[in-house]
């Protein structure tokens, strides 16, 4: 089988089996095309792949980031399983080695002033500013990926039980309160802004452009952008900066780490204990302000 058809069913039984997203496989795709290019100038395949030309390959890629580097490795050992599994190859090149130790550094976020500021910034007596607050809003309330965020639909929001329905990594889904205040928003919205963006034109997309499609990924990380330059805020800041505040802010109230898991979606609770020092925190914090050898 030529490789290339190899990588294109090993693409296809991940999304078959662990219902991947594109993004996720397009990923995977690229970290072996690169290895591919790179093994092709020593006269192989990927098949022909040996743990010596794997750990060459590694150094040659020493100047990136170790993320992207672990990244990599594991696409690769993902990859060279399937083939040894298909018969592809008699010996797995990837046993041995291992994976570039991560820092486990807590996401940057902001303050919960800063926050409000933001969720200020945009002009709700305009339509736009209108859609903006109302999107602000949910995403700081909810705590979704920007990239549920701009794929929710109508029908995946209740306003009268107060919740998102979220279709979120591996197409797992999981219902999200959103708070008085995000509902107070999201109905404006629906009310005044929405129609008048679509201007009668149809869709069943929650949050639209003024051209009536779908709001991007792209299109919202720029207004993020540039309503926290109206509010003041001088750090660098993205979608993914208030789902980390949503968490963040949470465990400073009180809420229980594996609450936090659950709401923001995350399949394993060792992905949400890069938070587990601001609950810490918070404990030292209490235990001085109430003991009384605190």
């Amino acid at each position: 089988m030529n490789p290339i058809d190899l990588v294109d069913e090993f693409c296809d039984t991940l999304w078959l089996e662990d219902g991947l997203s594109s993004n996720t496989l397009e990923s995977y795709r690229s970290d072996l095309n690169q290895l591919s290019l790179w093994l092709k100038k020593q006269d192989k395949t990927l098949v022909d792949a040996d743990h010596a030309s794997l750990l060459a390959f590694l150094s040659h890629q020493s100047k990136m980031k170790a993320s992207t580097t672990s990244r990599e490795l594991s696409s690769f050992k993902r990859f060279f399983q399937f083939a040894l599994s298909r018969g592809k190859i008699e010996r797995d090149p990837t046993l041995n080695i291992e994976s570039p130790k991560l820092s486990r550094g807590l996401p940057k976020s902001i303050s919960e002033g800063e926050v409000e500021s933001l969720l200020e910034a945009p002009d709700s007596s305009e339509p736009g500013g209108l859609r903006d607050r109302a999107m602000l809003e949910v995403l700081y309330a909810s705590g979704l990926r920007v990239s549920e965020l701009v794929k929710l639909r109508i029908l995946q929001v209740s306003l009268d039980m107060g919740v998102v329905r979220v279709s979120g990594k591996g197409e797992k889904e999981r219902l999200v309160p959103l708070g008085e205040e995000a509902i107070e928003w999201v109905t404006r919205y629906m009310n005044d802004s929405r129609p008048f963006l679509l201007k009668g034109r149809k869709s069943d997309a929650l949050f639209v452009t003024s051209r009536g499609s779908s709001m991007t990924r792209q299109a919202f990380w720029y207004l993020i952008k540039k309503h926290a330059a109206k509010a003041g805020i001088g750090k660098p800041l993205s979608p993914h900066t208030l789902r980390h505040a949503f968490a963040t802010h949470l465990l400073n109230h009180g809420a229980d780490l594996r609450v936090v898991q659950v709401l923001l979606g995350h399949a394993d609770i060792s992905t949400t204990q890069i938070y587990t020092h601001v609950a810490r925190e918070r404990l030292k914090s209490l235990h001085e302000k109430h003991h009384p050898r605190g």
